[in-house]
């Protein structure tokens, strides 16, 4: 392959995946209930990623390589909201495990803390104060990795950036890799189909496959006129799946963006701070997961990110060394 058509890191990255799960699809496929969307979602990922490829041989483009390199990162890292909802595709032929998870909660808390935490914050002010946070997820890592591009401007090579990039993408990928054969809806799901009143008497029945047929979402508890809380349920509205709950990778995302913004953009990371804090509260207070989810995402954090730095030291192994 000539120089200018080689695979970036995230590519990498995404190649493999999408291989995996590929393999994966063929082992399943009695069980999936649409493969044909997930071959065009993949088809529709393979025309992106070639056609940046080509585009990237052009003049213009291969003079402005730089440039070029940061799209094709964007690409393949926007191209994350298409694989989120497709763990719901192999999991949904799984039996729910919802009820074990609040079962657990109540058990540990003699509660439900994603009902009792709303309740004991019900103002408009703690309501858009943490829609603000879930909200600020994606903008987090996206702020990141402009800024590290942006610092890196100037070398002849943009290895931080690639670096950064790529163990942010493997990072997603471990937790996707999780969520596929883990179904927890979360209390937004369970709660849901389950019924308030049942939840309240301690009843957490097994659903089994509900979840396949079934995507209702409980309102969000908070102030709805509220314009974060518009934000967050237009967002929900848009990709959120009954699937990825346990453990929370909005925290475990998050605290390794926190974390890389401490190596690679120091200044940034008093920044990112408060947004992590209201993100961390966030995440049960608007009844997306449960707070043994929360703790396991935190907990997960040295364990996916000393795994995705291992991995990348593969990517980066694939990358041309002049690279950037």
């Amino acid at each position: 392959m000539k120089e200018g058509v080689r695979l970036l890191p995230v590519e990498w990255v995404a190649v493999v995946y999408g291989v995996l799960t590929c393999v994966l699809m063929v082992i399943m496929w009695p069980r999936l209930v649409d493969p044909a969307g997930m071959l065009i979602l993949r088809a529709e990922w393979l025309a992106l990623t070639v056609s940046l490829l080509a585009l990237s041989r052009l003049r213009f483009f291969a003079t402005k390589k730089k440039l070029t390199d940061f799209l094709r990162v964007l690409a393949q890292m926007g191209w994350l909201s298409q694989w989120y909802p497709d763990t719901y595709e192999f999991n949904r032929s799984f039996n729910n495990l919802d009820h074990v998870f609040a079962a657990a909660e109540q058990s540990l808390f003699s509660c439900q803390p994603a009902i009792e935490f709303s309740q004991a914050l019900p103002g408009a002010v703690w309501s858009e104060a943490f829609n603000l946070g879930y909200w600020s997820y994606f903008p987090m890592i996206g702020v990141l990795v402009i800024a590290v591009f942006w610092m890196e401007r100037q070398k002849k090579i943009l290895q931080d950036f690639h670096w950064l990039a790529a163990t942010i993408m493997t990072s997603f990928f471990l937790y996707y890799a999780i969520y596929i054969f883990l179904p927890v809806t979360g209390p937004q799901f369970y709660f849901q189909a389950v019924g308030i009143q049942e939840i309240a008497a301690g009843h957490f029945p097994p659903l089994g496959t509900y979840f396949s047929q079934h995507t209702e979402m409980l309102p969000a508890p908070g102030y709805a006129d509220g314009l974060f809380y518009h934000f967050v349920h237009a967002s929900q509205a848009a990709g959120e799946r009954p699937t990825a709950a346990f453990p929370s990778s909005h925290i475990g995302i998050s605290t390794i963006v926190l974390l890389l913004s401490r190596r690679h953009a120091p200044r940034l990371t008093p920044f990112l701070l408060p947004f992590w804090i209201l993100l961390c509260c966030a995440t049960v207070y608007i009844q997306a997961h449960y707070l043994i989810d929360a703790i396991a995402g935190l907990a997960s954090v040295p364990v996916i990110l000393w795994m995705a730095t291992r991995l990348n030291r593969g990517w980066r192994a694939c990358a041309p060394s002049g690279q950037g």
